[in-house]
């Protein structure tokens, strides 16, 4: 897998992200943002990206993923 890939299974299913994949094939870290998250604990915000990834998370496809996931007011803020 690659982070191409990644990021493409995200934007198709959550609700209007920004997603930003880097990785080597088999570990990756992803920075999602998207308003999904609003009122969502970091757990439940990485089980939701689990949901999406879940069937290729520890095969021999993708083995680790580091995540920020953040609503847009939390990034716009890091940005400002």
């Amino acid at each position: 897998m690659d982070p191409e890939t990644i990021e493409r299974l995200l934007r198709e299913h959550l609700e209007d992200p920004y997603v930003a994949v880097s990785g080597d094939g088999r570990h990756f870290q992803a920075l999602i943002v998207t308003p999904e998250f609003e009122g969502l604990n970091r757990i439940k915000r990485h089980r939701r990206v689990y949901a999406v990834l879940g069937e290729h998370i520890d095969s021999d496809v993708l083995h680790a993923i580091s995540m920020r996931t953040l609503t847009p007011g939390q990034w716009h803020g890091e940005a400002g």
